[in-house]
């Protein structure tokens, strides 16, 4: 890893701390670090060391690993080139990213029911498929698409040869259902 993507993890402690509703001085205290050198890692301006960076992981209740990988997705641009074209599951969003992306081609039929904790679509780039959810049978074809909110089963196959299937989804490490109560 080199240095900028050291100081990339500023933002995903940030980011853990504030969805934790946590202040930097309770941070602080559970890491044993000062306030004014977590301002500095959340900020940019420090690289913590291994160490200082396990201490602040288990202050937020998470893992220097879980906080390099949402430092990941403060990358704002990457491209993911196309493979030779040919059956199979290919992903098009590298990286712990808040979105998880992956182009289905070919006769996909697995008969697997799936169940997501967040919301998904599923965009007909080429040929059809048909999806059960909720209990209702789709058709899908070229460009037609698909919303599922986190929860719904649903399992789908592709129906003509050929078929290419997008399908998006916020990743499921990230925690998007909506708390009725706020």
């Amino acid at each position: 890893m080199d240095d900028k993507e050291a100081l990339r993890v500023g933002a995903a402690v940030r980011r853990r701390r504030r969805s934790l509703g946590m202040t930097l001085a309770a941070v602080a205290a559970r890491s044993g670090l000062s306030v004014p050198f977590l301002s500095q890692i959340e900020n940019e301006r420090a690289r913590p060391s291994t160490r200082s960076l396990e201490r602040v992981a288990d202050a937020l209740e998470t893992s220097p690993a879980q906080l390099h990988a949402a430092a990941d997705s403060a990358r704002t641009v990457d491209v993911v080139r196309a493979p030779d074209p040919g059956p199979g599951v290919r992903r098009v969003v590298r990286g712990g990213h808040q979105l998880n992306a992956k182009e289905f081609s070919g006769e996909q039929d697995t008969g697997r029911e799936y169940q997501h904790r967040n919301d998904e679509i599923m965009y007909i780039a080429d040929g059809a498929a048909e999806v059960e959810a909720e209990g209702r049978a789709y058709r899908l074809e070229r460009g037609d698409t698909l919303y599922l909110s986190g929860g719904v089963r649903h399992r789908w196959r592709a129906t003509e040869p050929g078929t290419r299937i997008l399908v998006v989804a916020v990743a499921e490490n990230i925690d998007a259902t909506v708390d009725p109560r706020r």
